[in-house]
């Protein structure tokens, strides 16, 4: 189906909520409003406190004046799928998008899909960000289980989680499933020069930065990249690991690394959540982003980072090799401190960062936002 002049609603994270998936969401939103109605119907109550690990939901930029965002949807109460559910059955959108980041989400999310497409009008497609999320819960097969066959079409986000898709026990498989990788995060404005990024971050334009970007859990791999910083030789003595993010988990386990490793005067800790207005200075300071993950299917830091044009490193783990090639993107190594500070050396070789810089140019053309709305096109009867 070729999307010009639908009504699409998108279900997902949007402003008064952040972080991420919020930005894609109305990111795509604006890709698509260029021939379409679309409507961004966002929750209410998107996570009960007690389950959510940062410090707050909630976005303190103004809301966008230019997107349609309808903030109704509860997650944990049935009563709220059935009322809204009932009320965009009648609204009779052509598409509804899910965002499918975790199957937390699935009873809210298959409720709601099932009473709006018995209006045997409205398709439904979904994103699918994790099929098998990155932290396993005892629910999260039976919730997927119950979401996913309602789906007309499904975009993976990597090609491991098409396989997951694929393989994924139902009773009924997905009709048409696809890939597109994550697309350009190209709302966060142009860099600015390193000198200008490092006075309005308080940081030594002298030094030379690796920067670790987004909240903090065990799987992203922040203690590994801490143990390899205690390994670089004499000769990188100058090279900072720059932490931008907020802890999605306790500070202790990387408070002592820090200590035990004598790492305090290579470390600057910025561990807070980034807002958007701000995200070009770090990548501006730069010169290197690392994802030292030790599970991942892809990555909306890479994105960023093909954005700004800032190499990378990252592990051998999910899809997150398939978005950046070796010795052009970036370093490809394996989820250990000895590989991530080998990968470091590597990097800082003569002329390899300029190389890669030069790669990136080329290479972030295949990650357009029309791109993934064909993807999307492809998978819609």
């Amino acid at each position: 189906m070729h999307f010009e002049g639908k009504h699409i609603v998108i279900v997902g994270p949007a402003h008064p909520l952040r972080g991420g998936l919020a930005t894609y969401n109305e990111r795509l939103a604006r890709e698509l409003m260029q021939k379409n109605q679309v409507t961004l119907l966002t929750f209410s109550l998107q996570y009960p406190n007690f389950l959510f690990p940062g410090q707050s939901q909630f976005s303190s930029d103004p809301k966008p004046e230019d997107l349609t965002i309808d903030i109704s949807l509860n997650s944990v109460n049935p009563i709220n799928w059935i009322s809204t559910g009932l009320r965009y059955k009648k609204i009779k959108p052509d598409i509804v998008i899910f965002r499918y980041w975790m199957p937390f989400f699935g009873p809210c999310f298959g409720t709601f899909a099932r009473i709006v497409k018995s209006n045997h009008h409205t398709q439904i497609i979904a994103i699918t960000d994790n099929i098998i999320p990155h932290e396993k819960r005892f629910f999260d097969t039976p919730f997927s289980k119950f979401f996913l066959p309602v789906l007309d079409g499904a975009v993976a986000m990597s090609r491991k989680v098409l396989k997951d898709l694929q393989d994924f026990p139902m009773s009924k498989p997905v009709a048409k499933t696809g890939y597109h990788a994550h697309p350009l995060y190209d709302n966060f404005g142009q860099s600015v020069s390193k000198s200008e990024a490092c006075k309005t971050l308080g940081l030594d334009e002298n030094k030379r930065y690796i920067l670790f970007f987004g909240f903090i859990r065990n799987y992203k791999g922040l203690d590994l990249l801490l143990e390899a910083m205690a390994l670089l030789p004499e000769s990188l003595q100058d090279v900072k690991l720059l932490v931008a993010g907020e802890y999605y988990e306790d500070s202790a386990p990387y408070d002592y690394i820090i200590q035990n490793r004598d790492l305090t005067s290579k470390i600057e800790l910025h561990t807070k959540f980034i807002p958007n207005d701000d995200v070009r200075l770090y990548f501006s300071v730069a010169d290197i982003v690392a994802q030292p993950y030790r599970n991942a299917t892809q990555s909306g830091v890479s994105q960023v980072a093909y954005h700004f044009e800032t190499p990378m490193i990252i592990t051998n783990v999910g899809g997150l090799s398939e978005l950046v090639p070796h010795g052009e993107a970036g370093w490809v190594c394996e989820p250990s401190a000895e590989s991530l500070a080998d990968a470091i050396v590597s990097m800082y070789q003569p002329n390899q960062l300029e190389h890669i810089r030069t790669a990136i140019k080329e290479l972030k053309k295949q990650f357009s936002w029309p791109s993934m709305v064909k993807a999307l096109e492809s998978v819609t009867q």
